[in-house]
């Protein structure tokens, strides 16, 4: 009987160690998306905007043809990937149901090198966005919604 529940708990404990990485990939997905993607209230909105913006989170080496930034807040971005605030487009992406404050950065030519020159176009859009286990991790830029 002792030797049966000795069994169990290490069965249990390995389950523990094998959790913890997935949680954290799934998580470090979703950190990225936030850096990529993600500015809760943005100053200024300009060119300057995301110039500096792209070059703070690590997007100009080399220059990001073209990236977007939703403002507003976390919550009504996650609710994307629930039935909350987003529909299913597609096979594996999902639409948000409301429109969101956006700035897109498209890079303005010249070299793919440091320093990079972006042009900022503001606006308000429905976003596209893969999701894994609840989280948005990927921004589908290629959705633009007249």
């Amino acid at each position: 009987m002792v030797m049966v529940l000795n069994l169990l708990l290490l069965v249990f404990m390995l389950g523990l160690g094998l959790t913890p990485p997935t949680l954290a990939q799934d998580d470090s997905r979703y950190k990225r998306f936030l850096t990529q993607h993600y500015d809760a209230k943005p100053s200024g909105r300009n060119d300057r905007y995301c110039e500096s913006m792209m070059k703070t989170r690590g997007l100009t080496t080399p220059c990001k043809d073209t990236n977007t930034f939703i403002h507003g807040k976390k919550r009504s971005i996650k609710a994307i990937c629930e039935d909350k605030n987003g529909s299913p487009h597609g096979e594996t992406l999902r639409i948000s149901r409301s429109s969101f404050q956006v700035t897109t950065c498209k890079h303005i030519g010249g070299s793919s090198r440091p320093p990079c020159r972006y042009r900022a176009t503001i606006g308000f859009r429905h976003i596209l966005l893969a999701c894994e286990n609840g989280l948005p991790v990927h921004f589908d830029e290629s959705f633009i919604h007249p």
